[in-house]
């Protein structure tokens, strides 16, 4: 019991908010089972990060930050890559001298493999945390192989991979699609499997309930541990005392205003809308979006982080019936968990697929980039807990789309059934003896024996 006390672990999350979080809450469940959790990142994304007041059990320590100098055939995404990779480079030895005695591991995102390398000189074990689903990251793993062509001509083009749904061009990571759209985000998301076999652990922000098939493949191919759904327990097991979130933030929410908001309206009758951190619609689609909700008669919930004070925006907050609130931000899960919530209109980033999944609220799914297009197919077609919208040949969902998915979820009883069913399996996944929980607590345990 002495040592399980003292072993520790140097935990490195990239430094986007969907990756952040993940890995924040797995770091709180090895912190339940005995094992001391350092979180490395740079000082300037430090600078950023919203810590709640009161105790934080993860010892947070910061490295200097390098400043690459811009180079001309280099886009922001290079830059801001490799400022990160040489900044925890340069000042991870250090790090890791000052915590000697007890460190055993790294346990590290999978979009930064380069961490192996340094783990192992070290003397240490790595961990890699997918934050993706199973089925995304296979996508990567047979592009790495060369295992997997794509045919972007023909809209009708199938992919049939192994443990997998047949997937068509719309259904599959857009990256993976159009190569040419960003290639170094491309290569970073390839190159994830540039350490897989190296690693010592592989761990998956999924549960196996959800995605058996292609866990057992990828199993075949090297050892993994599903260890998801990665959500504060308070809102899942309740098994953590005082998790009601990550922890961390890049963010500001406006939970006050929110909460009060959806304390007047009646159960299950609030759409909620947001695209998460990154993703940017252009006008004509937030306008189509703007006049959907309208048009779906239905109370709304819409996260916008830079929203302009226009006509349609006023209109949509200030009309008599008050069927809108707009915020920058919020805390999602708390919003999700409100009684009054009928409904997510979601881009299906993992993070917020999950939540969603494991509060049991259903989806309207307007996928925009990467993974989302994926998990946009899992969400209607493979767990029948949400309706994709339709877009048309300028790749604009239409408000008349839009109004006729957020009434056909709102008013649908199968899919709500089916989105509570999915709500149990993950309880039960992350719940004493549940199978993520028996690989939370085999790695916890191969960890303290090294």
């Amino acid at each position: 019991m002495g040592k399980q006390e003292i072993a520790h672990i140097l935990a490195i999350p990239f430094p986007l908010q969907g990756h952040i979080n993940p890995m924040v809450q797995l770091c709180k469940r090895l912190i339940s089972k005995g094992i001391h959790v350092t979180l490395l990142t740079t000082a300037s994304i430090s600078t950023t990060l919203q810590i709640p007041t009161g105790i934080n059990p993860i010892n947070i320590e910061t490295v200097p930050d390098s400043n690459v100098k811009e180079i001309e055939h280099l886009d922001v995404y290079e830059i801001f890559i490799q400022n990160f990779r040489a900044s925890i480079t340069c000042g991870i030895s250090e790090t890791i001298q000052k915590h000697r005695k007890n460190l055993k591991a790294i346990l590290y995102d999978s979009l930064i493999p380069w961490t192996l390398d340094i783990a192992h000189e070290q003397g240490l074990k790595g961990a890699v945390l997918f934050t993706q689903p199973c089925t995304v990251s296979s996508v990567f793993y047979h592009l790495h192989k060369g295992t997997l062509e794509i045919s972007n001509d023909d809209q009708d083009f199938e992919v049939s991979l192994p443990g997998m749904p047949v997937l068509r061009v719309k259904d599959l990571p857009s990256l993976a699609v159009d190569s040419t759209s960003n290639p170094p985000i491309l290569r970073l998301l390839v190159d994830q499997f540039s350490t897989f076999e190296k690693a010592d652990w592989r761990l998956f922000n999924t549960f196996n309930k959800i995605e058996h098939e292609i866990l057992k493949w990828m199993e075949n191919q090297c050892p993994i541990l599903s260890i998801g759904p990665t959500i504060p327990s308070m809102y899942i097991d309740k098994r953590i005392q005082d998790n009601y979130d990550y922890g961390l933030s890049l963010f500001k929410p406006s939970s006050e205003s929110c909460m009060t908001w959806l304390d007047a309206k009646e159960d299950h009758s609030v759409v909620y809308i947001s695209f998460g951190s990154l993703a940017k619609l252009g006008e004509k689609q937030m306008e189509e979006v703007a006049r959907g909700l309208i048009d779906s008669q239905c109370n709304f919930l819409w996260v916008i982080r830079d929203h302009k004070e226009s006509d349609l925006f006023q209109a949509l907050t200030s009309s008599p019936t008050k069927q809108g609130l707009i915020v920058n931000w919020c805390t999602q899960l708390e919003v999700l968990s409100h009684r009054a919530i009928g409904c997510f209109v979601t881009h299906c980033g993992w993070n917020s697929t999950l939540e969603a999944l494991s509060l049991g609220v259903p989806m309207v799914a307007m996928p925009q980039w990467t993974d989302q297009t994926t998990n946009a197919k899992l969400i209607a077609d493979v767990w029948r807990i949400g309706i994709r919208v339709r877009i048309d040949e300028n790749g604009i969902a239409s408000r008349e789309e839009i109004a006729a998915c957020v009434k056909d979820v709102m008013e649908g009883d199968e899919i709500r059934r089916n989105a509570i069913q999915l709500k149990n399996l993950a309880i039960e996944s992350v719940s004493e003896g549940g199978s993520s929980d028996m690989n939370v607590t085999n790695f916890v345990v191969q960890v303290i024996s090294t």
